[in-house]
């Protein structure tokens, strides 16, 4: 990055104020009203005079500071997340450093390439890019970018590992009980951001990643090319492990057998199915285009159908053959799961293999099943 107006740049993912005059102007402004008042009171002469002067001085130094106040609060228009993050608690470096014990790096033998499309299917999935508006805000600051990984709680090994590959960036931030946020917003590592995942989008986000390159250019006279839609297969690259541990999800269904009954004319026989499920929204308002041609693509790739449900305004891909999902457990042995996801597909293909060997058929082997699944998904304790 060139020319970057540093005394102006927000350099850290905080909302901090700029710096005000205000409270030391205001302090000044009672020191005189207080000492002009007392002189008024023992008749010294012209105090009267400065008593008007300091009372006037205070009341615009806290109009003017009020104004500011005001100005901070509702008129930045930039993000929701803005003013969001603002109360969120930070994660502490100690917190961090406790849960890196518990992390085996090896889980993730990524190429930086890799790495790359890892990170595009994980933006891509559900994850926010905050552009500011360009130009300075009225209280003349310049506000970064923003990327923002939110997450379940059970996710932070993931984000603490991918901190750790992409060499220390970001930090890390609670949001309730149950929710953290991984924050990168650092001018330098958002470059790095776009280095990695450059040409590697594939869903309409891509068009929000190039306005996000745009910004870059014109914040720091840089050249960066717009990133074009990667064409590539879907089991070529990582980018699809990245989408899964967004949005994807290792379910079992287990149905217990019922008899006939006034309300039910056949015998409901006991069975237990596995299923793969993948939902998007159908449209993405940012950018004012559809996820259908993607998505597509992607159902093609599964080799399974696209269905359209809550008025159309989302997209699902479900997987529940065990044919077709050993096609995707053989694209998971090749790019695994780092995340929570990789604890669900642990043990959801434990569930496979029982199934293929007929051990669902016996009673110890439901029992071990149920026990599985009481552990996967929101359910999931450790």
């Amino acid at each position: 990055m060139s020319n970057l107006n540093r005394s102006n740049f927000q350099a850290h993912p905080f909302h901090l104020v700029s710096p005000s005059p205000w409270p030391l102007y205001t302090s000044i402004s009672l020191l005189s009203l207080t000492t002009s008042a007392v002189l008024s009171f023992h008749g010294f002469a012209y105090a009267g005079n400065n008593l008007i002067l300091s009372l006037t001085s205070l009341i615009l130094s806290m109009s003017f500071w009020w104004r500011d106040v005001i100005a901070e609060g509702t008129k930045n228009l930039f993000n929701p997340l803005f003013h969001t993050l603002k109360i969120a608690r930070a994660i502490s470096k100690e917190e961090i450093d406790n849960l890196k014990l518990n992390i085996k790096e090896d889980i993730m033998n990524l190429t930086e390439n890799q790495l790359g499309y890892f990170l595009a299917g994980l933006i891509e999935g559900d994850r926010h890019i905050s552009i500011p508006a360009k130009g300075k805000t009225i209280l003349n600051r310049i506000l970064n970018p923003r990327i923002v990984f939110t997450g379940h709680v059970n996710n932070i090994e993931m984000y603490i590992l991918l901190q750790t590959k992409l060499g220390g960036i970001g930090r890390f931030q609670h949001s309730g009980n149950n929710v953290i946020r991984y924050i990168i917003g650092d001018g330098k590592a958002i470059l790095k951001i776009i280095e990695l995942v450059h040409g590697k989008f594939r869903t309409p986000k891509n068009i929000t990643f190039n306005y996000l390159i745009k910004f870059f250019n014109f914040k720091y006279n840089d050249n960066i090319p717009n990133s074009p839609l990667d064409l590539s297969g879907f089991g070529e690259n990582s980018w699809l492990t990245g989408f899964v541990e967004a949005d994807g999800y290792f379910g079992v269904k287990i149905l217990e057998s019922k008899p006939k009954s006034d309300t039910r004319k056949r015998v409901r026989s006991a069975s237990i199915n596995l299923v793969f499920r993948l939902d998007q929204r159908s449209f993405d308002t940012p950018t004012n285009t559809t996820f259908v041609p993607f998505m597509e693509k992607l159902a093609k790739f599964l080799d399974c159908s696209l269905i359209p449900y809550k008025e159309d305004k989302v997209l699902s891909l479900s997987l529940t053959s065990l044919d077709k999902l050993t096609h995707l457990i053989k694209y998971f042995d090749k790019y695994p799961l780092i995340g929570v996801k990789g604890k669900d597909f642990k043990d959801w293909i434990k569930i496979y293999y029982m199934i293929k060997n007929k051990e669902h058929l016996t009673e110890a082997g439901k029992e071990k099943i149920k026990l599985l699944q009481s552990n996967m998904n929101s359910k999931r304790k450790i």
